[in-house]
């Protein structure tokens, strides 16, 4: 099973930032009707990871990072098909 990990936008008030409310690369609204995004956050479909930073993009490659580890497997199982391979 693949693991998810979407990112959400949320204002202030801890209400969902939608899509469509555009920001500078810094946070600041575009979109006439939004006050703000003041965090983003990340939780990993695991149950193990989640984030929550005011920066998108560190959310974002923290949220990159914990998926790949997914792909590798646990290291015990790694490390037993490695013995075994020599």
């Amino acid at each position: 099973m693949a693991h998810r990990a979407p990112l959400t936008n949320h204002h202030t008030d801890g209400t969902l930032c939608p899509a469509d409310h555009k920001h500078t690369s810094s946070g600041k609204p575009l979109h006439p009707d939004c006050p703000d995004r003041a965090y983003t956050q990340a939780n990993c479909s695991c149950g193990g990871w989640g984030m929550k930073q005011s920066g998108k993009g560190y959310v974002n490659e923290s949220r990159k990072r914990h998926l790949a580890s997914h792909s590798q497997g646990p290291k015990v199982l790694r490390d037993l098909l490695r013995l075994d391979a020599s």
